[in-house]
């Protein structure tokens, strides 16, 4: 009924090969009871494009703000987004992450979240590690703003993924 009121084939294209949509086209979460557990990985990683005028602040790897130390909270934020991505996104299953480990690099204007998640389980880590390195970049947007607006949060996206169905990995 949900998706007939709302024509969903029209906005979603061909939902055969969608995973979290039902039979009857209503979005649903995926059953994983018939999957066996497995190790997984995913690597994530958010690019912040930082002006001028910031990078100055940089000093010992760290900007130092009356917020606190941007590149440490943004780690911390990113963990905790990372450890709660079920409850943001609807579809996500809830997992005891194994790892979750972020790190901030700045090379020239960008600074590169990279956000690697392992977990023992049913279901993959990407939702997981795309959340952590998303919620760094937007931590540290928060933290920087009062420097400059014209931050850019300018490309957030999957690296590698291992275990599961398929294994992906960008670089190769």
């Amino acid at each position: 009924m949900f998706c007939e009121k709302l024509k969903c084939t029209e906005w979603v294209g061909d939902v055969s090969k969608l995973s979290h949509v039902d039979s009857a086209n209503r979005p649903t979460m995926v059953d994983v009871s018939g999957k066996s557990v497995s190790e997984r990985e995913a690597h994530a990683q958010s690019i912040v494009v930082l002006p001028d005028e910031v990078l100055t602040h940089i000093s010992n790897d760290e900007i130092a703000t009356k917020k606190g130390p941007v590149f440490a909270t943004a780690i911390i934020a990113g963990v905790m987004a990372a450890k709660r991505t079920h409850e943001l996104i609807p579809f996500c299953h809830p997992l005891g992450l194994d790892s979750c480990k972020i790190a901030i690099e700045v090379i020239g204007n960008n600074a590169t979240i990279a956000c690697r998640c392992k977990v023992t389980h049913k279901t993959g880590v990407e939702m997981e590690a795309l959340t952590g390195a998303s919620v760094a970049a937007l931590t540290m947007y928060d933290m920087l703003k009062a420097l400059s607006h014209d931050i850019v949060i300018s490309e957030t996206k999957l690296i590698s993924k291992m275990g599961g169905k398929q294994d992906f990995d960008r670089d190769k």
